[in-house]
């Protein structure tokens, strides 16, 4: 699996802009720290703040914030937020599923639980745990992604 150009630079923008919390940053303050294109993070500025992540302010000494503080932004969240689909495999899209192996095949379970994983890690870190020079306000336990994996099997099968 691999999240989009979009996603990245959503996380990248979120993280810079909660290290600065006292002051609006702008996008192109933000493209310059980050070497990212402001068309692309006027589209990730856009679609974070319709995702009620981000507050923007217009005009002249405007700039962007964190809607929320960074230890209540939850990083699985934001991901579902920015990604268009997470369907790993075609037979995950119900409406234009054509593989022929649908409805025999065990590999979806397999890949499902895989993906809820992944989610669920994510879930158990917020924006503040991303922070450089921070405290950790949520340390949640090592758990590697066999663990998950595991789990996911064990749940699936009792399911």
């Amino acid at each position: 699996m691999r999240l989009t150009s979009l996603t990245d630079f959503a996380l990248r923008l979120l993280m810079y802009v909660a290290q600065n919390p006292d002051r609006l940053c702008t996008i192109s303050e933000v493209a310059q720290a980050q070497r990212i294109s402001q068309t692309h993070l006027m589209k990730v500025t856009h679609q974070l703040a319709l995702q009620g992540w981000l507050t923007t302010v217009r005009g002249k000494g405007g700039g962007i914030r964190l809607a929320h503080a960074p230890e209540d932004i939850r990083i699985g969240a934001v991901v579902r937020s920015m990604e268009p689909s997470l369907a790993l495999v075609e037979c995950f899209l119900a409406d234009s599923n054509s593989c022929l192996l649908a409805g025999n095949c065990r590999l979806t379970g397999v890949l499902d639980g895989a993906l809820k994983a992944f989610l669920t890690h994510l879930d158990q870190f917020t924006l503040a745990d991303l922070l450089p020079g921070l405290p950790h306000l949520h340390a949640p336990a090592e758990q590697s992604i066999a663990a998950f994996m595991h789990k996911a099997k064990k749940e699936e099968s009792q399911g």
